[in-house]
C-alpha cells in the first residue's frame, strides 16, 4: 500500500511564492503518473499539473508560466513551484499517484491561502 505525505503549504501574500512536496511511501510499488490538484471553496476538485513518468508535463491554462511541476523518482517525490501567486490559487492542494497498475492514491491536501 502506498501512503502520500504533502507539505509546504501555507499562507503568502498576492505576488509570493511556495513549494509543494509529496512524498510517496511503502514498497512494493512503481509509480507511473503524478500529479497536483486544487479544491477551492465552493467548488469542484481540479487538476493543476501533471507529470508524466518520463518527464513530461501538463498544466492548467491559469497556472501556466507560473506554476513548475517535477519529480524526483529516486525519492518517489512530486514538487509543485509555485510563483506569482494569486489569490484565485487559493486551496486545497491535493498529491495523487497513479501506479503503473492503475491504482489511484490521494494524499490528505494541504491548505495554501493567497492574500491579496
Amino acid at each position: 500500500q502506498v501512503h502520500l505525505v504533502e507539505s509546504g503549504g501555507g499562507s503568502v501574500q498576492a505576488g509570493g511564492s511556495l513549494r509543494l512536496s509529496c512524498a510517496a511511501s511503502g514498497s512494493g510499488f512503481s509509480i507511473n503518473t503524478m500529479a497536483w490538484h486544487r479544491q477551492a471553496p465552493g467548488k469542484q476538485r481540479e487538476l493543476v499539473a501533471i507529470i508524466a513518468s518520463g518527464g513530461s508535463t501538463n498544466y492548467e491554462d491559469s497556472v501556466k508560466g507560473r506554476f513548475t511541476i517535477s519529480r524526483d523518482n529516486a525519492k518517489n517525490t512530486v514538487y509543485l513551484q509555485m510563483d506569482s501567486l494569486k489569490a484565485e490559487d487559493t486551496g486545497v492542494y491535493y498529491c495523487l499517484a497513479v501506479m503503473v497498475t492503475g491504482m489511484r492514491t490521494w494524499g490528505q491536501g494541504t491548505q495554501v491561502t493567497v492574500s491579496a
